[in-house]
């Protein structure tokens, strides 16, 4: 549907038949003989009527980080002391994996504008999930899990709705990995716990113990910054660990032990990705 509309440059001067207007043009009675001469302007409007059709190729932003490969889902038992065969001590995190790893999804660029493999954990009863839930692992056939996550990926070959992880075959001891969970909430803490500030002398009359000092200037800038470090609630956000290595795989009793400490208390969800080396398994760009 298109529609013509004519419109006049408001400097062009206003019809005598339009006197409570005409105060409009004193700033400008010098310039009326040049104004007489700018013609009207005429605008076409086009309007097209959208379609969900005409939507159907235009694909939403995703900004989801790429991995280095797929990933699965585990649960933190807690800490212990593994001795290698040399005799070294180390100190290992003990993963256990529950029902579950299993492919949910698979989302491909061209139904969902980018490729990534949507993975299920932790079996729990019907009951527990709401019907939307069911009815999307019911689609593939999976079982009832409790935990959603999705692995971006450069290729999604070889991957099938249903399809169970196997952990022997995507991690080796030996390999490098990033885990990433919920920390440990320490709840409301000043700033010498939260950011390992320095505290102030207790003896000679010092009046500044664990305050926090200064915050900024006062005329100029006038206001303290964003991003202040300042005392407020710690933890309980989403961590990630980067390059711990896998010492031990223990098909038997299902576990992993991973050298370092990982994010969040015993019974914690952690999810185990490949580790992320920028020009090798990831692209530079």
């Amino acid at each position: 549907m298109a529609a013509a509309i004519s419109i006049r440059c408001p400097c062009t001067p206003i019809p005598s038949s339009s006197p409570s207007r005409t105060p409009f043009l004193k700033p400008y009675n010098g310039l009326k003989p040049y104004l007489r001469r700018l013609p009207t302007i005429s605008i076409s409007l086009t309007t097209t009527k959208t379609t969900p059709s005409a939507l159907k190729g235009k694909q939403p932003i995703v900004a989801m980080s790429m991995e280095a490969g797929i990933g699965v889902m585990g649960t933190k038992l807690g800490m212990m002391t593994y001795f290698e065969p040399g005799g070294k001590v180390v100190p290992v995190t003990v993963v256990g994996f529950r029902e579950g790893n299993i492919v949910t999804q698979v989302k491909t660029e061209a139904t969902d504008g980018y490729n990534a493999v949507q993975v299920g954990y932790r079996r729990v009863r019907d009951k527990k999930l709401t019907k939307p839930e069911l009815g999307h692992l019911n689609k593939v056939g999976a079982i009832p899990m409790r935990h959603l996550q999705e692995f971006r990926l450069v290729s999604i070959d070889g991957f099938e709705p249903n399809q169970s992880l196997v952990l022997e075959d995507i991690f080796k001891e030996g390999d490098l990995v990033d885990v990433s969970g919920k920390s440990i909430g320490k709840g409301f803490q000043g700033g010498i716990k939260r950011h390992n500030f320095r505290r102030g002398l207790m003896t000679h009359g010092s009046k500044s113990h664990r305050a926090l000092g200064s915050i900024g200037a006062g005329t100029t800038p006038g206001h303290v910054y964003k991003g202040k470090k300042m005392p407020g609630r710690m933890g309980g956000t989403k961590t990630k660990i980067r390059k711990l290595q896998v010492v031990k795989i223990d098909s038997e009793l299902r576990v992993v032990m991973i050298k370092g400490a990982v994010p969040g208390k015993p019974g914690n969800l952690l999810r185990i990705t490949p580790a992320k080396i920028v020009g090798e398994n990831i692209p530079k760009n």
